[in-house]
Order: structure tokens, then C-alpha cells, then sequence
């Protein structure tokens, strides 16, 4: 599982015109999904997600986590996080999770992340999505559950 961080000052997510999700300061998170991805894999990824400090302190360190900000979350399904570059031009996509269980762990990362943040916005899963983005620093940052300690 990969999610790409993004702190931004605003974010949003639009389908065929239709903003399907909008947040101001937050993060703005892709989530890439693997066939070996499960819940329990989600549940430290989000755990993870919720508790990084990098929104800065009142001495301008980067010391508060999502919740110290009340920051929101728009979260957005990205399977082209495991593109395969390594031959040719066009990249494979065989390490993404089929789109079945892809959608489920991606519904289901949702749901936790409603229960810890008031205000979780999303995209439509497999939708062709156009988002707009405020990036704050620009500060971004790549959790891969590979490099995962929890």
C-alpha cells in the first residue's frame, strides 16, 4: 500500500464538472492499493496518516499532526502508484491491487479515517478525476507500507 502526502492549503477532487470532494487545510492523499494489501496493513497506514507531525508549530518546526490543525483529508484511489517503469516506455500495472479488492480496502480507508477527522472528502474510484491543489511548503511526503515500522 502506498499513500503520496500532500500537505496542502486546499484541495478538491471534480468528475464530469461535479466537485466530488473539496477541503481546505489538510492533506491531500493518493492511495495506491497492491493485491497483497489487507485491513490490517490499512489500519497502521491510516494510524500513520492521522498522526504525522508536519504542520508547523507557532516556532515554525514542523510539530503538529492533522488533528492539532483540524485539518481534513480528501482521499483519492491512484492505482498508477505502482506503475513499473523499469522497461520500455509504457509502464505495467501489474502490482496494482485488482480493482475489486482495490475498492473495498479503498472504501474501507475512508471509513477509518471518518472516525479519527471530521472532515474527509474523496474521489470516485476508477473515475477519470481532475484535481486542483494548493500544495503548502511544497511539502510532500511517500508512506509505502514496504518501509512500514508499527
Amino acid at each position: 500500500m502506498k499513500f503520496v502526502i500532500q500537505r496542502v492549503r486546499n484541495a478538491s477532487c471534480t468528475v464530469d464538472d461535479h466537485v466530488t470532494g473539496s477541503i481546505e487545510q489538510g492533506f491531500l492523499v493518493l492511495i495506491g492499493i497492491a493485491d497483497t494489501d489487507n485491513e490490517e496493513l490499512a489500519d497502521k497506514m491510516v494510524k500513520k496518516l492521522i498522526a504525522l507531525r508536519i504542520f508547523e508549530d507557532s516556532g515554525g518546526r514542523t510539530n503538529l499532526s492533522l488533528k492539532d490543525v483540524n485539518g481534513s483529508l480528501l482521499l483519492i484511489s491512484q492505482f498508477t502508484l505502482y506503475a513499473d517503469c523499469r522497461r520500455g516506455n509504457r509502464p505495467s500495472f501489474t502490482k496494482a491491487g485488482n480493482p475489486e479488492t482495490a475498492k473495498r480496502l479503498y472504501e474501507y480507508i475512508i471509513q477509518l479515517c471518518r472516525q479519527q477527522v471530521p472532515i474527509v472528502e474523496q474521489g470516485i474510484f476508477g473515475a477519470d478525476m481532475k484535481l486542483s491543489l494548493l500544495n503548502d511548503g511544497p511539502f510532500t511526503i511517500v508512506l509505502d507500507s514496504d518501509e512500514l515500522y508499527c
